[in-house]
């Protein structure tokens, strides 16, 4: 494994970073350093670069907070970004040269949350198997519920009411180029009043960020006339439409949210492969919200899971038990 070399990410490798990404087997544009360091005030970062007779394999894109690396903390998801081509020895070796790493940086533990199996380019399970050997610990999983846009799509007797309702209402539906009105007249509100939280993202970072990825991150509303009634902020990558945030004005609904959905589902991202509702969890993870799952579950979505370990990094050395 002599031939494996890992480097600390810096603004150097930023071309290189985000070209690997643009090509890798299982990443999404969440990875491009330019999403990344959207919020870099708020996370040390310690991504990794893994080369491999000087050409780069693979990346571990992470922060770091006391002795403990994350893959990562500001993304929705994290692992290890592979190659299109490489090999599962490859992907063993560079692996274990990640976790002598850190052994040797004094880095006690490493948290991965693994990338949802919707996203994948190609299959890419390589690292579960690895987590396994290392007997990682599956501290956490996150229910998503998604809808398969390929297979027929079967919506609840309620969902078809009300997207007839919005019908005879006129409502329209459009794509927006800006965020505020749904962000100033809608989500911050409803989040407040019921979680007494802000949106992860502010008005400000969503808008720059769209002008980064305008063709990833999308803003849908639904008007009655030129009152917002619904909307929705979607995160698109190549197979899956993410519904990053939801909401709706509560006081005059007229189905405007159950229209919207439906637009996407049927219009606008027909041709995907998924449309992810995202997670139903609570508790970090280890409760279920009823309502949001039975709403998710009346479009036709089902069940899948998001899986969060623990590494002991001391434990890299199984990994030279595997090949025989």
């Amino acid at each position: 494994m002599e031939n494996y070399k890992v480097v600390r990410y810096t603004s150097e490798f930023y071309q290189e970073w985000n070209d690997f990404v643009s090509n890798a087997k299982n990443a999404t544009f969440l990875f491009h350093r330019d999403f990344m360091e959207y919020h870099q005030d708020r996370f040390e970062d310690y991504s990794l670069l893994i080369y491999h007779k000087n050409k780069p394999v693979a990346l571990l894109p992470a922060n770091i907070k006391e002795s403990t690396i994350y893959s990562h903390q500001g993304l929705s998801y994290g692992g290890f970004i592979l190659s299109d081509k490489i090999g599962f020895s490859s992907v063993l070796e560079a692996f274990y040269s990640v976790l002598k790493f850190l052994s040797v940086s004094n880095i006690n533990k490493l948290i991965i949350k693994q990338l949802p199996k919707i996203y994948l380019n190609n299959p890419s399970d390589e690292l579960e198997y690895f987590l396994f050997i290392l007997k990682a610990n599956l501290f956490r999983r996150d229910v998503s519920l998604v809808v398969d846009l390929e297979k027929e799509i079967t919506y609840s007797k309620l969902r078809k009411r009300e997207i007839n309702r919005a019908k005879r209402e006129s409502l329209r539906f459009e794509e927006s180029k800006e965020f505020s009105l749904f962000w100033n007249e809608i989500l911050t509100p409803n989040l407040q009043e019921k979680y007494g939280v802000l949106p992860v993202h502010t008005l400000d970072e969503i808008s720059k960020l769209k002008d980064k990825f305008p063709n990833h991150i999308k803003q849908f509303n639904v008007f009655d006339g030129d009152e917002i009634l619904a909307g929705c902020t979607v995160f698109e990558t190549k197979k899956v439409a993410h519904l990053q945030y939801i909401s709706t004005n509560k006081e005059v609904r007229k189905g405007a949210l159950d229209y919207l959905i439906n637009q996407l589902i049927t219009k606008v991202y027909a041709e995907k492969k998924y449309l992810n509702f995202g997670i139903s969890n609570e508790n970090e993870g280890k409760q279920i919200n009823s309502g949001l799952l039975k709403w998710k579950q009346s479009f036709g979505a089902s069940p899948i899971v998001h899986g969060f370990y623990k590494v002991d990094v001391e434990n890299y050395t199984l990994l030279k038990t595997i090949m025989i």
